[in-house]
């Protein structure tokens, strides 16, 4: 489960320092969420003050088991792994103190699904893409991916060297996932592709032999052979794909009105250093990864 140029933002700023402080000005426009990215009229992002689903706390979606290294002990609420980190440094950008986040189970399919959300965002590395735009709304990018395929030591997929080599093997990928793209679009196999619910049964095909390898992000695929498949290696990784980079993104409401506050705090984030600095902290380097062409 790597995307886009960045648009021209209208901004309309705060009208007090308060306000300023919080997140700075909300983009009212083309955020990559789309044209709708900000909600409808004006939100204004005083800290603590949105109009969220439950006043005064931040409920955020993710789904179960939460895996590393995105999270830890699959516990969202405790902070540790990137996107648990990522989520209470928005949290504290728009204003909201960790007590006041609530955690709620969203499976990763449900989260981009077309209908009204019970969640103020959702955070469960969801790529930014056109299609999933259609039924949802995403802040900007917190985290720029590359997928990777993971096979067992020793197999034929272990030592593909190119994309070409991967064609002839039975691969795998969770539904929904812009990892599924990557096999289907750009490796394009011979067999049609293994589909998985989750990344914990993609991972016990390979375990068990049904498939030959698997598409996951990176990160994930650096876990997957540390710490849970150590007979597994990360075959290799892909380039980007197109003009843009894959992103993931904060999924949000079609209709939210919180989009242009969490984008800010998201940009914030990222301008200030802090997701670098989180990134550099809970997942791994790619330097050593060869890209397969």
């Amino acid at each position: 489960m790597y995307l886009s140029p960045r648009p021209v933002r209208l901004a309309v700023c705060a009208t007090t320092v308060l306000l300023v402080a919080a997140v700075g000005c909300a983009p009212q426009d083309a955020s990559p969420g789309g044209s709708q990215a900000a909600g409808q009229g004006k939100q204004s992002c005083a800290p603590g003050k949105l109009a969220t689903v439950t006043p005064g706390k931040l409920t955020v979606g993710t789904d179960k088991p939460a895996y590393a290294p995105w999270f830890v002990d699959d516990d969202p609420a405790n902070g540790k792994g990137y996107e648990s980190a990522v989520t209470y440094a928005v949290a504290e950008e728009l204003g909201y103190r960790k007590d006041a986040v609530h955690w709620q189970t969203v499976p990763f399919n449900s989260a981009f699904a077309p209908g009204a959300k019970n969640f103020d965002f959702d955070v469960n590395q969801v790529s930014i893409s056109d299609s999933r735009k259609q039924a949802a709304a995403f802040s900007a990018g917190y985290y720029d991916v590359r997928q990777a395929v993971v096979a067992l030591k020793g197999s034929k997929a272990a030592s593909a060297k190119s994309i070409a080599d991967l064609a002839d093997v039975k691969l795998g990928a969770q539904v929904g996932s812009t990892s599924l793209d990557v096999v289907n679009d750009t490796i394009r196999p011979h067999q049609t592709a293994a589909v998985f619910q989750k990344n914990d049964l993609a991972k016990s095909a390979l375990k068990n032999g049904q498939v030959d390898a698997i598409v996951v992000d990176l990160p994930t695929a650096f876990y997957i052979t540390s710490a849970e498949l150590k007979d597994a290696v990360v075959v290799g990784q892909f380039s980007q794909q197109g003009p843009a980079e894959e992103q993931f993104g904060l999924v949000l409401d079609k209709e939210s009105k919180l989009t242009g506050c969490v984008t800010a705090a998201v940009d914030a984030l990222r301008r200030k250093g802090t997701l670098a600095a989180l990134e550099k902290r809970w997942l791994a380097d790619a330097v050593n990864v060869p890209v397969l062409k």
